[in-house]
């Protein structure tokens, strides 16, 4: 049986920290993580890629970091892209459903009053778009499955 290669996505902090309390969602999985931050290494035993950290506000850096993960993403080609967020989840959740993968976003637990910037950019591109919090959930979107807290 062939493995599909899941590709998981956070920032640094509270999205990287939901991030890995998905894990054993990925038990069986060619499992591989993008996030801003090489000490996360230490936090899993997969492979994990750094990217530049950037946000909205750093628009130099925000380019080269989504330059960054569209080629991570075209050379890892992953089957599934999951992420918590923030920019770098959103950049994979755009580059991988252009590279045909299955896509879930997760807007973060800390966006209990309404959805996240990224969130409400990602809605478009993920295949399955959710929050964390059931009072933000819609029949358009997004879906409350839970939260990972």
């Amino acid at each position: 049986m062939i493995q599909k290669k899941v590709l998981a996505v956070a920032s640094g902090g509270g999205h990287w920290v939901q991030l890995l309390r998905l894990r054993p969602a990925f038990d069986g999985t060619d499992l591989q993580f993008i996030s801003t931050n090489p000490a996360y290494q230490k936090d899993v035993d997969q492979k994990l890629h750094v990217v530049t950290d950037a946000n909205i506000w750093e628009k130099l850096k925000l380019v080269r970091m989504f330059i960054e993960v569209a080629w991570l993403l075209l050379k890892i080609r992953p089957d599934v892209v999951i992420t918590t967020g923030a920019a770098p989840g959103f950049a994979a959740i755009l580059f991988g459903r252009f590279f045909g993968a299955r896509t879930v976003w997760i807007d973060s637990i800390a966006n209990s009053e309404e959805l996240s910037n990224s969130g409400k950019k990602a809605r478009r591109w993920a295949s399955a778009w959710v929050t964390q919090w059931a009072h933000l959930a819609s029949e358009d979107g997004p879906q409350y499955w839970g939260s990972v807290l």
